[in-house]
């Protein structure tokens, strides 16, 4: 007759004995917490910053024609809209950029006679002309007008640009007009958004199901 060899209710552990035992250690759990709660701020933080982009690129009505640029005062109803209007540049005083990955040069320009307002002018790329010296700027522009301070991401380093280029610095109430920019060309901005917007909330539910006790 074969003797049972299971093991017996004495032989199992009992429940007390598993109780005491060191909790498993989790060692990259804090950085995997704190990782996932800054890349769900910093998403949150990006959506944020392209909030005016995004409301800009939605808008489907005709330009605002503003007539002569040199004689306008812009106030908040003219804040992140698409116009249209004609205006002599100052010859000096401008700033000449470029961006990574783009052939074409920008030059930021102030309008004569109006010392607020700022004109943004693509300069197409010639190889007989890398430099742009031979380029003549526009006398009528159509594009995005917002204030200097509002003009969001891909604008953000124009003052700094400025003060380094020994041109000084914008006034307080200076505006840009950004020749070019219409609302359909800033459409790719829904993209990101809808990105930074998956990213946040994955990370969201990860933080949460991270944050929950284990069972």
């Amino acid at each position: 007759m074969s003797q049972d060899s299971s093991p017996t209710a004495e032989a199992l552990p009992a429940d007390d004995d598993l109780g005491e035992l060191p909790a498993p250690r989790h060692p990259f759990r804090r950085l995997t917490f704190a990782t996932m709660v800054a890349t769900a701020l910093l998403a949150l933080l990006l959506i944020f910053a392209l909030s005016r982009e995004v409301a800009y690129s939605l808008r489907t009505a005709a330009p605002t024609d503003l007539g002569e640029l040199s004689l306008l005062m812009p106030g908040a109803e003219l804040s992140n809209s698409w116009v249209r209007g004609e205006a002599s540049l100052q010859t000096d005083g401008g700033v000449r950029y470029k961006r990574p990955l783009d052939r074409d040069t920008y030059r930021l320009v102030r309008v004569e006679g109006n010392p607020r307002l700022w004109v943004q002018v693509r300069v197409p790329f010639d190889p007989s002309d890398p430099e742009g010296t031979r380029f003549v700027p526009p006398t009528s522009f159509v594009g995005r007008m917002i204030p200097v301070e509002r003009a969001g991401l891909r604008h953000s380093a124009l003052s700094s640009a400025l003060a380094e280029s020994g041109r000084g610095k914008f006034a307080e109430d200076a505006w840009l007009l950004i020749d070019g920019e219409s609302p359909a060309s800033t459409r790719w901005t829904l993209g990101l958004v809808v990105l930074f917007v998956l990213f946040a909330l994955f990370n969201v539910a990860g933080v949460i199901r991270l944050a929950r006790p284990a069972r």
